[in-house]
């Protein structure tokens, strides 16, 4: 958990950044984020409202009374707020007082983790403290040509590829484990999933993005999805010189496997 000083100030570098249209980790900086604040732990709440006359955080901690937890604007467009005792899974949205004076309830446009379907509320996460195993891929890496090296795609939506007997879809462990030694024995280098950022309606595949920087609660939590990628690098199975990379693009998440090496079949 770290340690902030003071609010956030128009001239601090997120800031600036965020209203030049450079800020590539904005995430970092919106959303919600465990911090300590004059020795009380707690949550910092940011959110980017520039037409809003207030905001306020609602959440089961408050029992979702507007005026509980009022936003202070710290910049244009900017509301922040540091509101003691939250802790992670708290179930929170943003309480927007529009021009015309009415109130509308918004989900955090940055938020880690959502509720379930049908439930939309946003949900406090920390994202750090994951124990990655790829030191061995990046090493592998910095050897493999990952430029003009072969590609096979195969492309699959996690919640219908396969599922259990009673018509539940695995979590993102469990296809984790379904899935990699299909692609070996398929031949597939890489990996590419259809969306699975949060999204409130199964029927649309993923692409109702409801929440960018959340991966769909419908199969677990951040650092569950955290572990599914962890797996289709480091599984026992796997063979060696296997490399995975991440990349998003519009609503869709790619993953890059390279089993080339050793399967002939990923260079037709």
């Amino acid at each position: 958990m770290k340690q902030t000083q003071s609010a956030a100030k128009p001239s601090d570098l997120p800031v600036y950044l965020f209203h030049q249209g450079n800020n590539f980790e904005a995430y970092r900086y919106f959303g919600s984020h465990l911090e300590e604040q004059d020795g009380q732990p707690g949550a910092v709440f940011r959110v980017w409202a520039p037409h809003a006359k207030a905001v306020s955080v609602v959440g089961d901690f408050n029992s979702w009374v507007p005026t509980s937890h009022p936003m202070e604007k710290v910049s244009d467009g900017i509301w922040e707020l540091f509101i003691p005792g939250i802790k992670i899974y708290d179930v929170y949205k943003y309480c927007i007082t529009t021009p015309a004076d009415e109130l509308v309830y918004k989900a955090d446009p940055y938020a880690f983790h959502a509720e379930t379907r049908p439930s939309n509320g946003s949900k406090v996460f920390d994202i750090s403290g994951f124990d990655w195993h790829d030191a061995a891929w990046e090493d592998a890496q910095k050897k493999n040509d990952v430029i003009n090296g072969p590609m096979s795609i195969y492309e699959l939506h996690a919640g219908s590829w396969k599922m259990k007997e009673d018509g539940v879809p695995y979590n993102y462990s469990e296809l984790a484990d379904q899935l990699v030694p299909y692609i070996k024995d398929m031949g597939y280098t890489h990996v590419e999933l259809l969306p699975i950022t949060e999204y409130p309606f199964d029927g649309s595949w993923g692409y109702q993005v409801s929440g960018y920087f959340a991966p769909t609660s419908r199969y677990g939590t951040p650092h569950d999805f955290m572990e599914f990628v962890d797996k289709l690098l480091f599984m026992e199975s796997l063979v060696t010189g296997w490399g995975m990379c991440g990349k998003m693009v519009g609503k869709t998440v790619f993953l890059f496997h390279d089993f080339s090496m050793h399967y002939p079949r990923g260079y037709q």
